[in-house]
């Protein structure tokens, strides 16, 4: 099976890391799939990369709703006859004091972070496992492993459960040639990260990280790429770390 082959599903995919994933895999050779709850920028962002939608389509998808996903996966297979690579990387983000996060707001970012990343790899799962091959690799985050709440503990808290439910859905899947995996990023040279922190404390910020300096989202799609790409056959329940040092194990 070759990468020029294969169809890759992103969701979160119009814009910020998404983007740079789309980007990427579309560079490799992938027919891209952008999925987000913006139908328009996907759609955008599809038509730049290839005007004759022949390897890039946009798709209006909330992720939070199980029946939407459903239909994503249904419109895949209509328009491009197979998938082989899902990326679960939509999410919802609210920067708030940890004590004052409501009921409703949790319930609103773990229903995008984990439950649509916990459906996707459901509703893809069984798909990627009756033909026999797949990939998936869900966006995990720094804030999962070391308790950060700076993108908000409910957020964080999403995270964590997402490179859990990675192990999970490894072990289910391995034995069907399906492999899954998390990447885990740490503070990116973002526009939200940049947002939260503030221009004029960016500086002193990067100090505080080991290797003194924001992370590049192009090499999170690179690896991201590497986790779906034929030849990361033997890789599976894995979260590969990407934050200049902060959290090491």
């Amino acid at each position: 099976m070759t990468a020029k082959a294969q169809v890759a599903v992103v969701t979160g995919g119009a814009g910020g890391l998404g983007e740079y994933i789309v980007r990427r895999l579309h560079a490799d050779g992938y027919q891209v799939a952008v999925a987000d709850l913006d139908g328009s920028a996907a759609a955008a962002l599809a038509s730049e990369l290839d005007g004759t939608r022949a390897t890039a389509r946009g798709y209006a998808v909330d992720v939070s709703r199980r029946a939407a996903l459903e239909q994503l996966l249904a419109d895949v297979l209509a328009d491009f006859d197979d998938v082989h690579v899902l990326v679960n990387n939509a999410a919802r983000t609210q920067a708030k004091p940890l004590m004052e996060i409501t009921p409703d707001e949790l319930d609103a970012v773990m229903a995008v972070n984990f439950t649509g990343t916990f459906a996707a790899c459901q509703i893809f799962g069984t798909y990627l496992a009756r033909q026999g091959y797949g990939r998936i690799v869900n966006l995990a985050s720094l804030a999962g492993q070391n308790g950060g709440t700076a993108t908000g503990g409910h957020y964080a808290s999403s995270k964590g459960a997402i490179m859990s439910a990675t192990k999970v859905f490894a072990r289910e899947l391995a034995p069907r040639g399906v492999t899954v995996n998390a990447v885990s990023p740490g503070p990116q040279d973002s526009p939200m990260v940049r947002a939260i922190v503030g221009e004029e404390n960016l500086e002193a910020f990067s100090k505080n990280i080991p290797v003194g300096r924001l992370g590049d989202p192009a090499f999170i799609a690179k690896m991201v790429a590497l986790l779906a790409s034929p030849d990361a056959a033997s890789v599976t329940g894995a979260c590969w770390d990407a934050n200049g040092g902060l959290y090491m194990r």
